[in-house]
């Protein structure tokens, strides 16, 4: 049975913001845990979540198997809250491994919780995994929590931008590489060739 300290300690209420509904696609956030309760109280604690005009999809996996079965239907993954320990001591850094070396994904954002953290020391698992945050779960606040997964949500939104600028710069230059091999063809074949030159000195 999962730690009753892992139920959120009280804290002082806020008032409810109104927010204004938004057709924004919402954040994709991934709970990755063997406890039911866990997922229960994670989704009570960011329901209310809003960055950027945008709310938050929950998404469930109880297992590595059915973690990476997400993970491959929602490549477009905001964050990962990972458990350490499930069916076996290292499934949630089984899970982050994948996301990171079997998908190539270097944007979605991992959290480790752990409510063993004698399994899986943070320093070992920070050293050794590209993880983002690693966190006890007996030390873990509905505020804690929520900072994380902000501070989480800022850094995607800024690597996505970086992306898209990637992206658009790329289309650019290949309409420039095009525009340059049809109507200066000597042009175009003396530049690749440069390229190539430079790419097998």
């Amino acid at each position: 049975m999962m730690s009753s300290d892992f139920i959120f300690a009280n804290e002082p209420l806020e008032p409810a913001k109104e927010d204004k509904p938004s057709s924004r696609t919402k954040w994709k956030l991934l709970i990755v845990d063997d406890e039911k309760e866990v997922h229960a109280v994670t989704r009570l604690a960011l329901m209310d979540v809003v960055f950027e005009d945008a709310g938050l999809e929950f998404i469930s996996a109880h297992s590595l198997a059915e973690a990476k079965q997400q993970i491959a239907q929602h490549p477009d993954l905001a964050i990962a809250l990972l458990d350490v320990v499930m069916e076996t001591d290292d499934a949630g850094l089984q899970v982050a491994n994948y996301i990171r070396h079997d998908c190539n994904n270097r944007s979605t954002r991992i959290i480790l919780r752990t409510g063993q953290p004698g399994q899986a020391p943070e320093r070992a698992v920070v050293m050794n995994y590209d993880i983002n945050d690693y966190k006890a779960k007996t030390e873990l606040t509905s505020q804690k929590l929520f900072t994380s997964v902000m501070s989480a949500l800022r850094s995607y939104r800024d690597i996505m931008q970086v992306e898209r600028q990637r992206q658009r710069l790329q289309r650019r230059l290949d309409k420039m590489n095009d525009l340059l091999k049809h109507n200066y063809p000597q042009a175009w074949q003396a530049v690749q060739q440069q390229q190539q030159e430079k790419d097998n000195p």
